[in-house]
């Protein structure tokens, strides 16, 4: 991008934002009782558990989540087994959710975004394709109490691809590690159409389709997904998602370490031309 160019429901009562806020209140306030029953100011269970008072008190107010370990240590000082990592559990889930929920927000009124993908990006999924990843690639069968929850996120997920034919569409580059179109869904013709839909998808004048080869070797983005988001106006965002995790980044320099890595992986990966032709191979060693 030259520079200088600018650019994660339901019927409850309370919002998403105001459950997280809820659920962290909830995980502060019994920090705060189990302390007071220990008969501890915060001074004192400071430095008996050689935390920082300022933090304790964050915690105790709901201004922080710590990490999990920090929860571990407190349950074994008041002996309560696991109750305030199972408190901070749920906490830290609405966290996520609500990160992903302001990813999705900038995602759809983007203008520009570079993706690094492990694994087929919603963005370019066929329906069976991402019923089949949404249902669990295990091959067990879909019960009728988890069925209608998989449709709903089938149909989300596909909203999402209109962004694709807007007008104006936002620019998208998409590289993709090879072992993203190598591992192959147990349905051999839904893995075929969803290779077939990448080339249609890179045929769109907005999307550039690279494949990143084994042959790259290493690299800084290998353990995570990463989007780079631009909009109208305003500097850039980082979206980076792993195993169980999702975090929003805004933060200039850590933005552009990003960029930088995103830039030596699109230097490694293959061009879009050879990267078109790369799946074309694929398809072809699979032919019926």
């Amino acid at each position: 991008m030259p520079a200088g160019q600018t650019t994660g429901r339901g019927d409850k009562a309370e919002s998403p934002g105001a459950e997280r806020e809820s659920r962290r209140a909830e995980l502060g306030q019994t920090l705060r009782i189990l302390r007071e029953k220990a008969g501890r100011s915060l001074g004192q269970l400071a430095e008996e558990t050689s935390y920082d008072k300022s933090y304790l008190y964050r915690l105790e107010k709901g201004e922080r989540l710590s990490k999990r370990a920090v929860m571990e240590d407190l349950d074994r000082y008041h002996g309560t087994g696991d109750l305030l990592v199972r408190l901070w559990r749920d906490a830290h889930k609405e966290v996520i959710k609500d990160k992903y929920k302001a990813f999705m927000e900038l995602e759809a009124t983007a203008r520009v975004m570079w993706l690094f993908q492990l694994r087929v990006p919603g963005l370019l999924q066929t329906e069976d394709y991402a019923r089949t990843v949404l249902s669990g690639l295990s091959g067990a069968q879909t019960t009728a109490g988890n069925g209608e929850a998989v449709e709903e996120q089938v149909a989300l997920r596909l909203g999402r691809q209109e962004l694709l034919h807007r007008r104006p569409a936002p620019n998208v580059r998409v590289i993709l590690d090879e072992g993203a179109l190598r591992r192959q869904v147990p349905d051999t013709e839904v893995w075929r159409d969803q290779l077939t839909h990448l080339l249609q998808a890179a045929e769109l004048p907005s999307v550039a389709l690279q494949v990143l080869p084994y042959t790259a070797g290493v690299h800084d983005l290998m353990d995570s997904h990463l989007w780079l988001l631009w909009q109208r106006v305003g500097d850039p965002v980082a979206y980076v998602e792993g195993n169980g995790f999702g975090e929003l980044i805004d933060d200039p320099d850590k933005v552009l370490s990003f960029r930088l890595s995103y830039d030596l992986v699109r230097d490694a990966a293959l061009t879009p031309v050879e990267s078109m032709a790369f799946i074309k191979g694929l398809l072809e060693e699979r032919r019926p």
